[in-house]
């Protein structure tokens, strides 16, 4: 039978409010339980943005974003998750933190599309 665990840092959790109880999180559990939801909202503006942005992409600009965004998501789980025998472990903290920094980048670059138009080389980061 696998392992599973989670490993985290809780510094953002603080930040969220929105669901019962995650402003002061009462336990480890809460915590886990606040991140995990935080970071599911954030993961969902994502894609959202990603959805929108691939929109005003040309076919060889939509292979373009979807190769980064392959790329980023590697990324982001080796800086922010790890497996041993115990278990797999995710820094929700790391991985919030990483997908606000996407997100970021993503708005940018459709903003970027909109006024000036899409730069192929940008969409490749």
């Amino acid at each position: 039978m696998q392992k599973f665990a989670l490993g985290f840092a809780m510094i953002v959790v603080a930040t969220s409010s929105h669901a019962a109880g995650c402003g002061k999180p009462r336990n480890a559990f809460d915590q886990v339980y606040c991140a995990g939801n935080l970071f599911s909202q954030k993961d969902s503006d994502l894609n959202k943005t990603y959805t929108a942005l691939r929109q005003q992409l040309d076919a060889k600009q939509k292979d373009v974003l979807k190769q980064g965004q392959l790329d980023w998501i590697k990324a982001r789980d080796a800086a922010c998750s790890k497996e041993d025998s115990t278990g797999y472990f995710v820094n929700l903290d790391c991985a919030i933190e990483k997908t606000d920094a996407r997100l970021e980048f993503l708005k940018e670059r459709e903003r970027e599309c909109k006024s000036t138009g899409c730069s192929t080389d940008k969409l490749a980061k």
